[in-house]
């Protein structure tokens, strides 16, 4: 049988849509996460994420998303997070420190070759203050500008259990 014209159109809907909906994830609020141009990270690249907050009674864990190359010099990276919306008057800056290799250099991340992916939560079982929607923004904070072997950087919000 040979699929020609609206019988294949369908088809090709019908499949899109499946892979869609299997791929969804119900606790995620948010999860992007924006690609490092030439895997260089600038002081002012700051990334920057909305974050849609229907209910302020629900807890949320979020999580800070990095990719690095197996040519990252540090143990650990800097990262200032600033948070505003409904509730602020001026954005909240919160330094965090993220540890990624052991005291033996070993990645605690997951790696497949020469990429190691990690998602490190930073806030969780997290109340906004408020409905409304809140803005998040991530800049890198080490010495190095820029700072090398970052492929990509995001942030994760979810409903916590």
């Amino acid at each position: 049988m040979k699929l020609t014209g609206p019988l294949l159109g369908v088809l090709v809907l019908l499949s899109t849509l499946s892979s869609l909906v299997g791929c969804t994830d119900p606790k995620a609020v948010l999860d992007e996460s924006a690609e490092i141009a030439n895997n260089n990270w600038q002081y002012g690249n700051k990334l920057k994420f909305d974050v849609p907050v229907e209910d302020a009674n629900t807890e949320y864990n979020l999580y800070f998303n990095l990719r690095v190359t197996a040519d990252y010099k540090y143990s650990n990276i800097f990262v200032i997070l600033y948070e505003s919306g409904t509730t602020f008057t001026k954005p909240k800056a919160t330094r965090f420190e993220f540890k990624l290799a052991s005291s033996s250099g070993e990645w605690l991340g997951k790696g497949s070759g020469s990429m190691y992916s990690y998602q490190i939560p930073f806030k969780t079982q997290y109340r906004f203050p408020a409905k409304g929607k809140y803005h998040f923004e991530l800049e890198q904070n080490m010495r190095d500008n820029p700072l090398h072997a970052i492929s990509d950087v995001g942030l994760r919000v979810e409903k916590a259990e």
